[in-house]
């Protein structure tokens, strides 16, 4: 049937074009992109108890306002920029998110500094290897694993905030360390290829 959509993962509402894009370009890809890794931590945490589509509508304010998500120069910033971002529209204006932003990139950097990358620090926690799911419900994914337990566990321990349980298993997902998708959605088969060695 012409123009028919391919099936999808449910959580994606078929009229948000953003949330569209999200699901079949990002969503599960496995990342290795230290920019891309402090990106999605800032946007998980602002999403705490909201929904991720108000998030993605506010992407773009948030690369201008946390300077495309460079974590150096976010670190710098100081209690006057925090205040100031707390009256910028294109962001979530929740100042305890705006200053954990700032507090994260500085720990951030301190784990690169450690380990080379914070992305070599975070594979660790799957083996460097992208966990790869079968579910066919939705009600089959977890909010959280044993893994995501333990990853959230040492960030809170290295001074991190807004890093429960809950909002780590979404970076997990965001940056492909599991693979979430529905076998049945069109981008499982894709993204399962993208994991797998070569």
């Amino acid at each position: 049937m012409p123009g028919a959509q391919p099936k999808r993962c449910s959580w994606v509402n078929g009229d948000d074009q953003l949330m569209r894009d999200y699901h079949d370009r990002e969503w599960g890809v496995p990342t290795h992109d230290d920019r891309t890794h402090f990106e999605f931590l800032v946007l998980e945490a602002a999403q705490a108890g909201l929904s991720w589509s108000i998030v993605l509508k506010k992407r773009d304010g948030y690369r201008r306002a946390f300077s495309q998500f460079d974590p150096e120069k976010v670190a710098r910033y100081s209690a006057a920029r925090i205040d100031k971002l707390t009256a910028e529209p294109g962001i979530i204006r929740n100042r305890l998110k705006i200053a954990a932003a700032v507090k994260n990139a500085r720990a951030f950097l301190a784990v690169q500094k450690e380990y080379g990358s914070f992305d070599a620090y975070c594979w660790q926690f799957v083996d460097g290897r992208p966990r790869q799911n079968r579910w066919n419900s939705p009600g089959q994914i977890p909010a959280t694993t044993a893994e995501s337990d333990a990853f959230s566990r040492e960030l809170k321990r290295r001074g991190f905030s807004f890093v429960g349980s809950t909002v780590i298993y979404a970076h997990m997902q965001a940056v492909g360390m599991v693979n979430d998708h529905l076998i049945d959605c069109y981008r499982y088969r894709d993204v399962r290829r993208l994991g797998t060695p070569t």
